[in-house]
């Protein structure tokens, strides 16, 4: 066992590698504890690399697979990549399928498939998102995914740890989206440096695991290879509560004297409600900035803008009001668990009643995939982690991000708002 200090993802991979000592630049042979992929880069993708190699998938009880991008079916050859995962993954014997049930990044940690000292690779950028239960997950290509469901293997080069604090609370109207566009704006579109990132400070400790997920996310949008959460009580009643358990879950937290290669610190209540600015994460900056931009689409969607809290956190401040009907609202649920418990719980409907059109529960406008797309010079403000050029449709379309409170805020005043100018009435 290692002896010196360690931080969360140094420790992960040195168990993932037989329990080695590693070191930030070694390249090391890992052994994948499970792997994620979705019908736009999956089976359509590996299935002809595997086949060529003449093998099986390793572990079938080691992959999940989930439809997300082209479902709903809207075209026939959206019809054809589900028919062909959905072949594939009873001709591999893979169990764990979810079959248009949401988002990829949401129904993976719903259904209890991870758990705190994971190594998982993703088939999609954003697969940081584990990180938020202290799983090392990070995203690869298709080819690279074929060498991983042929072997159970990978091969990793051992990153350096950037930890980011933030300490006290965050201020009323602020929310996990506010903290990473800050941070794209503050470290660049490469502040990860394609390194670990770990998120840690009390404030970070308030959050709840979909407000973490939101942070592990966007890592990618900050070009570090994971974000990671260390695991606390909180992970555990999560855990507990999706069918998963964390049962070690104490012994998965960096050491105090650990290096890291940077570290930042900053305090929660100085941060303001962010907007970032067409074409990039990176333009971001208080929203008090942008409250003359009038949008022509509202959309609360994707793995980082529409999850249970997501929409809660919209509703609170749309609940007894009707927007304009010259300004659609679009809400895409990230899951139908989060979808249903949202209706259960009657959140669904308050964002009716104020106007919203409630759409499948995938990837959708996030993706460019589906019915709804941007057309020219149409200007959006959404909830998703991307607004890069022709992303969401026409390439003369302009997106906006934000967060779902500012989101809300804005749905009622008819232009790009902040939040706080209608706190006091939650």
């Amino acid at each position: 066992m290692n002896s010196s200090p360690q931080t969360l993802a140094e420790k992960i991979i040195s168990r993932a590698a037989g329990g080695n000592p590693v070191h930030p630049g070694d390249l090391v042979t890992c052994q994948v504890d499970l792997a994620m992929i979705h019908d736009s880069g999956g089976p359509r993708r590996v299935s002809p690399i595997l086949s060529k190699l003449g093998v099986p998938v390793w572990n079938p009880d080691r992959v999940v697979v989930i439809t997300d991008h082209y479902v709903p079916t809207f075209d026939p050859d959206s019809e054809q990549i589900l028919a062909l995962t959905r072949n594939w993954v009873q001709e591999q014997g893979i169990t764990r399928f979810y079959d248009q049930q949401g988002i990829c990044h949401v129904v993976l940690p719903e259904q209890g498939h991870l758990r705190p000292g994971m190594l998982v690779v993703g088939g999609d950028s954003h697969s940081p998102t584990g990180g938020a239960f202290g799983c090392y997950m990070f995203g690869i290509g298709a080819t690279e995914m074929a060498g991983v469901l042929a072997t159970g293997e990978i091969w990793l080069r051992v990153p350096e740890t950037i930890r980011v604090e933030w300490h006290g609370t965050f201020a009323p109207g602020v929310l996990a989206k506010d903290v990473m566009l800050f941070l794209c704006g503050q470290l660049g579109m490469d502040g990860g440096r394609y390194q670990a990132v770990e998120y840690a400070g009390s404030a970070i400790a308030q959050l709840t695991m979909q407000e973490r997920m939101t942070l592990s996310n966007m890592t990618a949008e900050l070009g570090g290879q994971a974000g990671l959460v260390a695991p606390d009580e909180i992970t555990v009643q999560w855990l507990q509560e999706h069918g998963g358990h964390a049962d070690d879950w104490a012994s998965w937290q960096s050491d105090a004297d650990a290096s890291v290669a940077e570290h930042h610190a900053f305090d929660a209540s100085a941060l303001t409600p962010q907007v970032a600015a067409p074409h990039s994460p990176a333009n971001a900056a208080p929203v008090t900035e942008f409250q003359s931009v009038v949008p022509d689409v509202l959309y609360l969607g994707a793995c980082t803008g529409a999850k249970l809290t997501d929409l809660r956190a919209a509703a609170r401040l749309l609940k007894g009001h009707r927007i304009s009907s010259r300004l659609p609202l679009w809400v895409a649920p990230a899951s139908q668990q989060d979808r249903q418990q949202a209706t259960e719980e009657g959140t669904l409907r308050i964002l009716e009643d104020a106007g919203a059109t409630i759409l499948p529960s995938a990837c959708g406008l996030c993706a460019g995939y589906g019915p709804q797309r941007l057309g020219p010079d149409q200007v959006c403000l959404s909830t998703t982690a991307r607004n890069f050029k022709g992303r969401m449709g026409d390439p003369t379309s302009q997106v906006y991000l934000c967060s779902p409170y500012t989101l809300a805020a804005s749905a009622r005043a008819g232009r790009i708002a902040d939040p706080r100018e209608f706190w006091e009435e939650v």
